[in-house]
This record gives structure tokens, sequence and C-alpha cells, in this order.
């Protein structure tokens, strides 16, 4: 799943792991994911920080304070490449820190990573 309120990042992000056979959630802010996450249950969530309403800290927080989410991989997407906002990232429970913009080879290096069988989400 990919969570921006960018659409071009969300469409580059979708287009790139398209090509490589993953299965690509969008939402455009906290909000709509949180909704997604939970009928859809993603096998990795890449999540921008700056968003309105609902920022990536405090997606990535209430996905992580959901038991049945808490071993999801939540990847932070940021334009900032600052000591202080991986840090936070770390605290909410992310388990990565990528900076836009980002490269295919990061996207696909997170999952795989991440996420143990690349499942058909």
């Amino acid at each position: 799943m990919v969570i921006d309120d960018s659409k071009t990042i969300r469409r580059t992000a979708e287009t790139l792991l398209k090509k490589e056979g993953c299965d690509v959630l969008t939402a455009v802010d906290g909000f709509e994911a949180l909704a997604k996450i939970s009928d859809q249950k993603p096998a990795i969530i890449f999540v921008d920080i700056m968003m309105p309403r609902l920022d990536g800290y405090q997606t990535c927080a209430l996905i992580k304070n959901n038991p049945q989410f808490r071993a999801t991989p939540v990847i932070m997407l940021s334009s900032k490449d600052g000591l202080f906002d991986k840090a936070r990232g770390r605290i909410v429970g992310a388990e990565q820190y990528l900076t836009k913009p980002f490269t295919r080879d990061e996207l696909l290096g997170a999952i795989h990573r991440h996420v143990s069988t690349v499942s058909s989400h």
C-alpha cells in the first residue's frame, strides 16, 4: 500500500510496483488508508510523512497500535533526509525510512527486506 497526498508519488510507486507483479493499494491520506488497511490487509505499507489531516507519524502509530497490524512493515517516505525525522519514524514503529524521490530499487529493496514472502498484496 502507498499512502501519499501527492498523486504523482502514488502513481509513480504504483507503476513501479505493478511492473514487478505487486498488487498495489493507494490512499490519499491516513484516514482513507486506515479504512482500506482493515479490509485489504496489505503486506507492507509505504506512508508519506507530510500529509494533511493525519500525518505519516500519526498514521504509522495508529497502524502499530492495532494488534492485528502491529507486525505489518511500515516504511516512511519523506522529502527531508533529517535525523530527527528518522528518529521520530522509529519511535512510532516504522521499519525503514526512504527519502523522496525514491528509486525502483529502494522500493523493491524495502519489500524484499521486510516481506518474507511477497504475497498477492
